[in-house]
């Protein structure tokens, strides 16, 4: 082993992290320290263009319906809302009166268990920063206890100075040195936490993972027979993309002919427009996936469980510009989409996706565009027309969490027939504003422009 792979694998040990993960990490470090190309380029690529429709699979649901009392349901919850200013787990956020994203997934479980009759665990994914803060919110859901843990840990790997590939030392704030190793952790996670064996041993056969912040993305028996049916061990659910969607993890074709996700961190300056180009690489990620865990136990067991590597390259002190620039290591959950054989990718309605990334995603579904099921989703209402409203918030004065709540203190604005709506400058909303078409509000003056009660802003 590299002297340099060597000292990150000794830190990890170091820090009392499982050996499948300093093992899994080692190898990822070993190949970006090898010069190992992370790029995947437009010319050995080809869009995938073929996919299964979510429309073919309804006569799947009475086959899902007989395996659900296999599957269980993981949710990835270690993200902080820090982008938004948030010092805690994300899915804390409200999304109604006192509502959070956890609320609402919680009772979502619940009501499939009531509906179907079956345990259907809850496991969260959660980081050393979001794990306490979530529990306790769980613990208002007594009923959601049972035979599994409410969640297990991700891991966290060594930030790598670029000059050097030594591990950061950071004495200011030790904290600096680690930083989450994506979201592809979560497979090493559920092994080396033992929740992959305890489900295994308890006759489970099936998960559904998906972000906590998507509120859409609720266990469908359709999608779980479509997968037992076809024996698949492994499943992505994508959405046509949009512009809005032009920047995130698009599907394609490689050489051999097999499915691989494409992030835009794997993607070179010169392929951005390629990588970009949504009327060519048509489908992306939903991070909706379906899994045989026996297939997963198997595959981990055999060593050769290698997701594609993705380096990020930073300052150690976002905050000082002078602080040495050093390389984040990560993996993503989807790119195990290569490592299945017969892996395959279903078209889903936008329904099933509904995240929470920006503040300006946060009004969209404060407001009447959305509404919540009888079944605890999250979905565009009835008056909406099934409209995505973009809106696009001055980030210097919406950008925070207490900045966006202190504008809006009376309330969201209907978006229910807004199209798009850009707003720059502060202002200040009072109640039952009504935003209708494409609508832009520029302020230019220091001082906070107060909108009226009562307001409607029409193109």
């Amino acid at each position: 082993m590299d002297s340099r792979v060597r000292r990150l694998a000794e830190k990890m040990s170091g820090a009392g992290l499982p050996q499948i993960a300093v093992e899994s990490f080692s190898r990822s470090a070993a190949f970006v320290a090898s010069n190992g190309e992370t790029l995947i380029r437009e010319a050995d690529i080809q869009p995938a263009d073929a996919v299964s429709s979510y429309e073919e699979i309804s006569g799947y649901e009475n086959r899902g319906l007989e395996v659900l009392g296999q599957t269980a349901v993981v949710k990835l919850n270690g993200g902080l809302g820090t982008s938004m200013g948030l010092a805690k787990a994300k899915s804390l956020l409200p999304v109604r009166k006192d509502v959070s994203f956890l609320d609402l997934i919680a009772r979502q479980i619940l009501h499939q268990r009531e509906l179907h009759g079956v345990e259907l665990p809850l496991i969260l994914m959660n980081s050393y920063r979001t794990q306490d803060d979530s529990l306790a919110a769980l613990a208002a859901y007594s009923e959601l206890a049972g035979s599994f843990p409410l969640d297990f840990l991700q891991h966290k790997v060594p930030r790598i100075l670029t000059e050097t590939f030594e591990p950061v030392e950071w004495p200011e704030d030790p904290s600096l040195e680690w930083c989450p190793p994506g979201h592809g952790d979560l497979y090493i996670a559920m092994a080396s936490s033992g929740m992959l064996a305890k489900l295994l041993d308890e006759g489970y056969r099936y998960c559904f993972v998906s972000n906590a912040d998507n509120l859409g993305a609720v266990l469908d028996p359709s999608i779980l027979g479509w997968m037992a049916s076809g024996e698949l061990h492994f499943a992505m659910e994508v959405a046509k993309r949009t512009e809005a969607d032009k920047k995130g993890g698009h599907l394609a074709i490689d050489a051999q002919g097999g499915l691989i996700l494409r992030e835009v961190a794997q993607c070179s300056d010169e392929d951005r427009d390629a990588f970009q180009n949504v009327e060519r690489h048509r489908y992306f990620n939903t991070n909706n996936l379906w899994l045989d865990l026996r297939a997963l136990d198997q595959a981990l067991r055999s060593g050769g469980f290698d997701l594609p590597v993705i380096c990020n390259e930073k300052r150690v002190s976002a905050s000082d510009p002078d602080s040495p620039r050093c390389y984040q290591i990560e993996t993503a959950m989807g790119a195990a989409i290569s490592l299945f054989p017969g892996a395959r990718a279903i078209e889903v309605p936008r329904t099933r996706f509904t995240p929470v990334k920006t503040t300006n995603d946060l009004l969209v579904l404060w407001s009447d565009a959305y509404e919540v099921s009888s079944d605890h989703r999250l979905v565009p209402s009835a008056d909406s027309g099934n409209r995505n409203p973009v809106v696009d918030l001055d980030p210097t004065h919406f950008g925070m969490i207490d900045d966006l709540m202190q504008r809006f203190s009376e309330g969201a604005p209907s978006l229910a027939k807004c199209d798009r709506w850009r707003v720059r400058g502060d202002h200040h909303f009072g109640s039952g504003v009504v935003v209708e078409g494409n609508v832009e509000m520029i302020n230019e003056d220091v001082e906070r422009k107060a909108i009226k009660a009562g307001s409607v802003l029409q193109s």
